[in-house]
Parts: structure tokens; sequence; C-alpha cells
């Protein structure tokens, strides 16, 4: 198979519908901190990109919202060239200048706060990551409280950012600046948004 035809492979069998899928359950994770939507269309990205994020990719992201990838998918061709042929979206090399960030390694990532906080006035001028992570119920669990949550949620995502608890904190006391997270795993999609309070679990 020759590069051309891997990047132009690995799209969704049925666009429309599976796109539509996709951004409900990134939609129902983001009102609903904490749960774990597992209804995301199958995509087959070039690795290390893996098959959530490239639904995630495929369904929110265009041409007028640019990219950021973390080092291990910026320095994969494929990765790149897949991203530009089905989503025509442009790659930045400057964090705060991109709308969504794709991270395969989050335990490397650099500080939140490099992102696009959005201002005052447009706070949805803001940065998405989304994180690639190993499980979204196996790793170190945290509570979750906030606008969508009941009383309180768990999840326990793993790996994370260094120092996330209080990278979290800072994030949130710039409300409504702030970045929000998607976070993805075999087990489907789940978020926090920049509205979610966290607290390690005992």
């Amino acid at each position: 198979m020759s590069f051309h035809g891997k990047s132009i492979e690995g799209g969704f069998r049925q666009p429309v519908f599976d796109a539509q899928a996709t951004f409900r359950a990134v939609m129902e994770a983001l009102a609903r901190p904490g749960t774990i939507q597992k209804s995301l269309a199958a995509a087959r990205p070039p690795a290390p990109l893996t098959p959530e994020a490239g639904a995630v990719a495929l369904t929110l992201c265009d041409h007028d919202t640019p990219i950021w990838l973390d080092p291990p998918l910026q320095a994969e061709e494929a990765v790149r060239a897949w991203l530009a042929f089905h989503t025509g979206a442009p790659i930045v090399t400057n964090p705060s200048d991109a709308h969504f960030a794709f991270v395969s390694y989050p335990a490397t990532l650099i500080s939140l706060d490099n992102f696009a906080q959005g201002t005052q006035d447009y706070p949805d001028r803001s940065a998405t990551l989304v994180l690639q992570v190993e499980t979204l119920a196996n790793g170190p669990a945290i509570a979750l409280e906030g606008p969508g949550i009941r009383t309180t949620a768990r999840l326990a995502p793993s790996p994370m950012p260094r120092h996330f608890a209080e990278q979290w904190v800072q994030n949130r006391a710039r409300f409504p600046r702030g970045i929000d997270l998607v976070l993805v795993a075999r087990e489907g999609v789940a978020a926090l948004p920049r509205t979610t309070r966290i607290t390690a679990e005992e």
C-alpha cells in the first residue's frame, strides 16, 4: 500500500451517520462529566493516533479549526497527511494557536496554560484538548463535582498530565476562560469541561 493510500483510507465508512454518532457522544460526555460514552464511530487512522481520537478529529475538526499535535503525533508524516486529507484542518506548531490539541502521551504533555485560554469576552476561543489515555476506569480515581453532575461522579483515567490536580485548579480559576478536556480510550469517551471540580479519591 502506498503512503498516499494510507492517508486516504481509514475515514468513516458512513461519514454522515458516523459523525453524528460521535458528535452526540462527545456532547453527552461534556454535558455529563464523569460518564463514559461508548457510541464512538470507527475510524482507522495511522498510529499513534488512536481510532477513538481519529473519530473525534473527523467529527469536530475542519479547515477553520487549527490543530496542534504532541511530538509523537507531529513526528508521524502519515498522521499529518491523514488529518489533512480527512479534515482539512491546518496543523500549527504553536499550541496557543490551536482550537484542538491531540495528545498521544498525556504524561509528557506541556502545561495546560500553554494552550489558548479564550478571553473574558470570548471564552469559546479556548482550546479543547483530546487526550489519548489507556483507560478511563482503571487508573487513579478522581471525584468530580459541578454542572451536569447531580452530586459526585467518579472517573479513573490514566495516564494523565503531570501535576494534573494542581493544573486543573488553576484552569478552573481562570473561568470563564480555560481549556476543556476530552478523554478517549478503548472504553469510549469522557470529558472534563472547565467548570468541573476534581479531587483525588482516598
